[in-house]
Protein backbone atom coordinates (compact mmCIF):
# COMPACT_ATOMS: atom_id res chain seq x y z
CA UNK A 1 0.00 0.00 0.00
CA UNK A 2 1.12 3.31 -1.16
CA UNK A 3 0.97 5.97 2.01
CA UNK A 4 1.09 10.02 1.34
CA UNK A 5 0.98 11.97 4.22
CA UNK A 6 0.14 15.14 2.75
CA UNK A 7 -2.26 16.12 -0.35
CA UNK A 8 0.68 17.96 -1.79
CA UNK A 9 2.79 14.14 -2.34
CA UNK A 10 -0.19 12.88 -5.04
CA UNK A 11 0.79 12.67 -8.41
CA UNK A 12 -1.43 12.35 -11.14
CA UNK A 13 -4.23 9.51 -10.87
CA UNK A 14 -5.44 7.06 -13.70
CA UNK A 15 -8.52 6.36 -15.19
CA UNK A 16 -10.59 5.52 -12.14
CA UNK A 17 -10.07 6.39 -8.53
CA UNK A 18 -12.64 4.73 -6.04
CA UNK A 19 -11.78 6.61 -2.46
CA UNK A 20 -13.71 6.07 0.86
CA UNK A 21 -13.12 8.95 3.22
CA UNK A 22 -12.97 8.66 7.71
CA UNK A 23 -11.60 8.85 10.76
CA UNK A 24 -11.97 4.97 10.92
CA UNK A 25 -10.48 4.95 14.28
CA UNK A 26 -10.63 1.14 15.59
CA UNK A 27 -11.60 0.40 11.78
CA UNK A 28 -14.35 -1.80 12.75
CA UNK A 29 -16.28 -3.99 10.98
CA UNK A 30 -18.46 -1.09 9.99
CA UNK A 31 -14.91 0.65 8.25
CA UNK A 32 -14.48 -2.86 7.00
CA UNK A 33 -17.35 -2.65 4.69
CA UNK A 34 -16.36 0.23 3.39
CA UNK A 35 -12.97 -0.39 2.24
CA UNK A 36 -14.79 -3.61 0.37
CA UNK A 37 -16.39 -1.78 -1.38
CA UNK A 38 -13.94 0.34 -2.62
CA UNK A 39 -11.62 -2.63 -3.52
CA UNK A 40 -14.25 -4.93 -4.74
CA UNK A 41 -15.46 -1.76 -7.32
CA UNK A 42 -11.46 -1.15 -8.57
CA UNK A 43 -11.21 -5.22 -9.16
CA UNK A 44 -14.29 -5.07 -11.23
CA UNK A 45 -13.88 -2.04 -13.48
CA UNK A 46 -10.09 -1.39 -13.15
CA UNK A 47 -8.12 1.89 -11.31
CA UNK A 48 -6.87 2.41 -8.11
CA UNK A 49 -8.45 1.84 -4.41
CA UNK A 50 -7.92 4.83 -2.14
CA UNK A 51 -8.67 5.53 1.43
CA UNK A 52 -8.29 9.23 3.21
CA UNK A 53 -7.90 9.98 6.89
CA UNK A 54 -6.90 12.55 9.11
CA UNK A 55 -3.80 12.83 11.75
CA UNK A 56 -4.37 13.94 14.21
CA UNK A 57 -8.09 13.14 14.86
CA UNK A 58 -10.20 16.07 14.20
CA UNK A 59 -11.81 15.65 17.91
CA UNK A 60 -7.90 15.87 19.39
CA UNK A 61 -7.62 19.56 17.40
CA UNK A 62 -11.76 20.37 18.00
CA UNK A 63 -12.72 19.02 21.37
CA UNK A 64 -11.82 20.33 24.68
CA UNK A 65 -11.70 16.73 25.81
CA UNK A 66 -10.00 15.78 23.09
CA UNK A 67 -10.88 11.91 22.18
CA UNK A 68 -9.49 8.21 23.35
CA UNK A 69 -8.40 6.58 20.42
CA UNK A 70 -9.31 2.90 19.84
CA UNK A 71 -5.77 2.39 17.83
CA UNK A 72 -2.91 4.54 16.90
CA UNK A 73 -1.92 5.94 13.45
CA UNK A 74 0.68 3.17 13.19
CA UNK A 75 -2.63 0.45 13.72
CA UNK A 76 -4.94 2.23 11.39
CA UNK A 77 -2.24 2.24 8.54
CA UNK A 78 -1.43 -1.75 8.95
CA UNK A 79 -5.28 -2.67 9.40
CA UNK A 80 -6.37 -0.91 6.31
CA UNK A 81 -3.25 -2.16 4.28
CA UNK A 82 -4.65 -5.45 5.49
CA UNK A 83 -8.11 -4.75 4.14
CA UNK A 84 -6.07 -4.41 0.50
CA UNK A 85 -6.91 -0.84 -0.56
CA UNK A 86 -4.08 0.04 -3.01
CA UNK A 87 -3.31 3.89 -1.23
CA UNK A 88 -3.70 5.46 1.87
CA UNK A 89 -3.48 9.43 1.99
CA UNK A 90 -3.36 10.71 5.52
CA UNK A 91 -4.34 14.89 5.82
CA UNK A 92 -2.64 16.52 8.27
CA UNK A 93 -5.72 17.80 10.87
CA UNK A 94 -5.06 21.57 11.95
CA UNK A 95 -7.36 24.44 12.63
CA UNK A 96 -6.69 25.65 9.07
CA UNK A 97 -8.28 22.10 7.36
CA UNK A 98 -11.52 22.55 9.89
CA UNK A 99 -11.85 25.79 8.67
CA UNK A 100 -12.05 24.81 5.04
CA UNK A 101 -15.72 24.03 3.02
CA UNK A 102 -17.02 20.53 2.12
CA UNK A 103 -17.12 22.51 -1.45
CA UNK A 104 -13.30 22.72 -1.61
CA UNK A 105 -12.32 19.99 0.06
CA UNK A 106 -13.95 17.92 -2.43
CA UNK A 107 -12.88 20.55 -5.48
CA UNK A 108 -9.45 20.74 -4.14
CA UNK A 109 -8.17 17.22 -2.91
CA UNK A 110 -10.83 14.54 -3.61
CA UNK A 111 -10.69 15.84 -7.43
CA UNK A 112 -8.06 18.44 -7.92
CA UNK A 113 -5.68 15.76 -6.19
CA UNK A 114 -6.87 12.39 -6.00
CA UNK A 115 -8.56 12.38 -9.29
CA UNK A 116 -11.48 10.22 -7.84
CA UNK A 117 -14.32 9.30 -9.83
CA UNK A 118 -16.81 7.39 -7.38
CA UNK A 119 -16.60 8.07 -3.33
CA UNK A 120 -17.49 5.66 -0.61
CA UNK A 121 -18.89 6.59 2.50
CA UNK A 122 -21.37 5.82 5.52
CA UNK A 123 -24.57 6.50 6.00
CA UNK A 124 -23.49 8.99 8.84
CA UNK A 125 -20.04 10.57 7.50
CA UNK A 126 -19.98 14.51 6.79
CA UNK A 127 -16.77 16.59 5.79
CA UNK A 128 -15.89 20.13 5.85
CA UNK A 129 -16.15 23.21 8.27
CA UNK A 130 -19.19 22.50 10.38
CA UNK A 131 -19.92 19.04 8.55
CA UNK A 132 -22.36 20.68 6.36
CA UNK A 133 -20.72 17.97 4.08
CA UNK A 134 -22.95 15.01 4.80
CA UNK A 135 -24.33 12.62 2.51
CA UNK A 136 -27.23 14.47 0.74
CA UNK A 137 -24.63 17.42 0.02
CA UNK A 138 -21.50 15.04 -1.44
CA UNK A 139 -24.78 12.95 -3.48
CA UNK A 140 -25.70 16.57 -5.09
CA UNK A 141 -21.94 17.67 -5.58
CA UNK A 142 -21.63 13.84 -7.44
CA UNK A 143 -24.30 14.83 -9.52
CA UNK A 144 -22.61 18.12 -10.24
CA UNK A 145 -19.46 17.21 -11.00
CA UNK A 146 -19.53 13.61 -12.57
CA UNK A 147 -18.35 11.60 -9.45
CA UNK A 148 -20.44 8.50 -8.16
CA UNK A 149 -21.79 8.12 -4.60
CA UNK A 150 -22.31 5.05 -2.91
CA UNK A 151 -23.68 5.56 1.03
CA UNK A 152 -23.16 2.22 2.67
CA UNK A 153 -25.82 1.53 5.49
CA UNK A 154 -25.06 1.20 9.24
CA UNK A 155 -23.72 -2.34 9.76
CA UNK A 156 -25.35 -3.91 12.82
CA UNK A 157 -24.10 -6.57 15.17
CA UNK A 158 -26.57 -8.54 17.74
CA UNK A 159 -28.96 -5.62 16.29
CA UNK A 160 -26.69 -2.77 18.10
CA UNK A 161 -24.95 -0.50 15.16
CA UNK A 162 -21.40 -1.15 15.20
CA UNK A 163 -19.76 2.72 15.88
CA UNK A 164 -16.17 3.85 17.19
CA UNK A 165 -17.93 5.62 19.83
CA UNK A 166 -20.03 2.24 21.33
CA UNK A 167 -15.96 0.34 21.09
CA UNK A 168 -15.14 3.25 23.18
CA UNK A 169 -17.61 2.35 25.80
CA UNK A 170 -17.41 -1.42 25.35
CA UNK A 171 -13.78 -0.86 26.25
CA UNK A 172 -13.69 0.93 29.08
CA UNK A 173 -15.99 -1.44 30.38
CA UNK A 174 -14.00 -4.25 30.21
CA UNK A 175 -16.92 -6.07 27.53
CA UNK A 176 -14.32 -7.58 25.20
CA UNK A 177 -16.29 -10.21 23.73
CA UNK A 178 -18.23 -7.47 22.49
CA UNK A 179 -15.43 -5.60 21.18
CA UNK A 180 -14.49 -8.36 19.29
CA UNK A 181 -17.36 -9.06 17.65
CA UNK A 182 -17.77 -5.11 16.45
CA UNK A 183 -13.85 -5.01 15.58
CA UNK A 184 -13.38 -8.57 14.32
CA UNK A 185 -10.70 -9.04 16.19
CA UNK A 186 -9.02 -8.41 19.60
CA UNK A 187 -8.67 -4.95 20.78
CA UNK A 188 -4.67 -4.54 21.53
CA UNK A 189 -2.44 -2.51 23.27
CA UNK A 190 0.96 -2.11 22.30
CA UNK A 191 4.04 -0.08 23.96
CA UNK A 192 7.88 -0.97 25.14
CA UNK A 193 8.27 -2.82 27.96
CA UNK A 194 8.92 -1.23 30.57
CA UNK A 195 11.39 -1.14 33.65
CA UNK A 196 9.02 -1.95 37.24
CA UNK A 197 9.55 -2.91 40.70
CA UNK A 198 10.99 -6.06 40.05
CA UNK A 199 8.22 -7.58 42.32
CA UNK A 200 6.52 -9.75 40.06
CA UNK A 201 9.31 -12.41 39.61
CA UNK A 202 11.97 -11.72 42.75
CA UNK A 203 9.10 -11.31 45.63
CA UNK A 204 5.90 -13.11 44.24
CA UNK A 205 7.51 -15.30 41.68
CA UNK A 206 5.58 -14.57 38.77
CA UNK A 207 7.75 -12.02 36.31
CA UNK A 208 5.63 -9.81 34.92
CA UNK A 209 6.07 -6.95 31.48
CA UNK A 210 4.99 -4.08 31.80
CA UNK A 211 3.94 -1.30 29.52
CA UNK A 212 3.01 2.54 30.20
CA UNK A 213 -0.36 3.29 30.17
CA UNK A 214 -0.62 7.32 29.76
CA UNK A 215 -3.91 9.15 31.23
CA UNK A 216 -5.17 10.32 27.56
CA UNK A 217 -4.94 6.38 26.67
CA UNK A 218 -8.12 4.30 25.98
CA UNK A 219 -8.10 2.57 28.96
CA UNK A 220 -9.91 -0.67 29.30
CA UNK A 221 -11.73 -1.53 32.77
CA UNK A 222 -9.23 -1.86 35.45
CA UNK A 223 -8.26 -5.45 36.30
CA UNK A 224 -7.16 -8.86 35.25
CA UNK A 225 -7.78 -9.95 31.48
CA UNK A 226 -6.82 -13.19 30.12
CA UNK A 227 -4.13 -12.46 27.11
CA UNK A 228 -2.19 -13.22 24.40
CA UNK A 229 1.18 -11.88 24.17
CA UNK A 230 2.82 -11.55 20.57
CA UNK A 231 6.58 -10.63 20.72
CA UNK A 232 9.03 -11.29 18.11
CA UNK A 233 6.08 -12.38 15.88
CA UNK A 234 5.34 -15.60 18.57
CA UNK A 235 1.97 -15.49 19.98
CA UNK A 236 2.33 -16.58 23.83
CA UNK A 237 -0.86 -16.92 26.72
CA UNK A 238 -0.92 -14.92 29.49
CA UNK A 239 -2.75 -12.64 31.96
CA UNK A 240 -2.44 -9.46 32.66
CA UNK A 241 -3.27 -6.45 35.41
CA UNK A 242 -4.29 -3.24 34.11
CA UNK A 243 -4.39 -0.97 36.87
CA UNK A 244 -2.68 0.95 39.64
CA UNK A 245 -1.50 -2.20 41.95
CA UNK A 246 -3.15 -1.06 44.98
CA UNK A 247 -1.61 -3.80 46.96
CA UNK A 248 1.22 -2.44 46.69
CA UNK A 249 0.50 1.66 47.36
CA UNK A 250 0.75 2.30 43.75
CA UNK A 251 -0.87 5.40 41.48
CA UNK A 252 1.00 4.80 38.06
CA UNK A 253 -1.65 3.27 35.41
CA UNK A 254 0.42 0.30 34.30
CA UNK A 255 -0.06 -2.93 32.18
CA UNK A 256 1.56 -5.85 33.81
CA UNK A 257 1.22 -8.97 31.84
CA UNK A 258 2.91 -12.47 33.17
CA UNK A 259 4.15 -14.32 30.15
CA UNK A 260 2.80 -18.21 30.03
CA UNK A 261 5.96 -20.10 29.39
CA UNK A 262 8.33 -16.68 28.64
CA UNK A 263 11.57 -15.67 30.25
CA UNK A 264 13.43 -13.68 27.75
CA UNK A 265 14.66 -10.21 28.67
CA UNK A 266 12.82 -7.97 26.74
CA UNK A 267 13.06 -4.53 28.65
CA UNK A 268 12.99 -1.50 25.78
CA UNK A 269 11.38 -4.17 23.35
CA UNK A 270 8.00 -3.97 21.34
CA UNK A 271 5.19 -6.12 22.93
CA UNK A 272 1.61 -6.48 21.55
CA UNK A 273 -1.61 -7.81 24.00
CA UNK A 274 -4.67 -8.77 23.04
CA UNK A 275 -6.97 -8.38 25.30
CA UNK A 276 -9.26 -11.67 25.32
CA UNK A 277 -11.02 -11.72 28.61
CA UNK A 278 -12.01 -9.30 31.63
CA UNK A 279 -11.83 -11.61 34.58
CA UNK A 280 -11.73 -9.95 37.86
CA UNK A 281 -11.58 -6.34 39.22
CA UNK A 282 -8.20 -5.01 40.25
CA UNK A 283 -8.14 -5.45 44.24
CA UNK A 284 -6.41 -4.47 47.41
CA UNK A 285 -5.18 -7.91 48.98
CA UNK A 286 -3.73 -8.46 52.84
CA UNK A 287 -0.52 -9.30 51.62
CA UNK A 288 1.91 -10.97 49.02
CA UNK A 289 0.89 -14.27 49.66
CA UNK A 290 -2.89 -13.57 49.22
CA UNK A 291 -2.00 -12.33 45.92
CA UNK A 292 0.11 -15.05 45.04
CA UNK A 293 -2.91 -17.33 45.63
CA UNK A 294 -5.04 -15.30 43.62
CA UNK A 295 -2.36 -15.25 40.32
CA UNK A 296 -2.46 -18.65 40.75
CA UNK A 297 -6.27 -18.71 39.99
CA UNK A 298 -6.10 -16.27 37.79
CA UNK A 299 -3.78 -18.43 35.69
CA UNK A 300 -5.85 -21.99 36.30
CA UNK A 301 -8.83 -19.74 34.59
CA UNK A 302 -6.99 -18.17 31.86
CA UNK A 303 -5.52 -21.41 30.64
CA UNK A 304 -9.06 -22.70 30.23
CA UNK A 305 -9.92 -20.03 28.50
CA UNK A 306 -6.95 -19.77 25.89
CA UNK A 307 -7.36 -23.38 25.05
CA UNK A 308 -11.18 -22.67 24.35
CA UNK A 309 -10.15 -19.95 22.15
CA UNK A 310 -7.64 -21.87 20.44
CA UNK A 311 -9.79 -24.52 19.82
CA UNK A 312 -12.29 -22.38 17.84
CA UNK A 313 -9.69 -20.88 16.35
CA UNK A 314 -8.47 -23.79 14.70
CA UNK A 315 -12.19 -25.11 14.18
CA UNK A 316 -12.72 -21.53 12.15
CA UNK A 317 -9.63 -21.85 10.37
CA UNK A 318 -11.11 -25.38 9.15
CA UNK A 319 -13.99 -24.06 7.71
Amino acid sequence: MKIYTSPEQVRPRKPHVSVTIGNFDGVHLGHQQLFSRVVDRVRRDGGISVAVTFDPHPLKVLSPKGIRLICTTDQKVELIERAGVDELLIVPFDRNMAATSAEDFVRQILLGKLGMTDLVVGYDYALGKNRVGNTDFLQREGERQGFSVDVVPAFQVHGKIVSSTLIRELVSLGKMRDVHSMLGRYYQIRGEVQHGRQRGGQLLGFPTANLRILEEDLCPKPGVYVTQVIYDGKRYGGVSNIGRNPTFGENTLVAETHIFGFSDDIYGKPLRINLLRHLRAERKFDGPDALVRQIRKDIEVANRVLAREEAGEDKLKQT
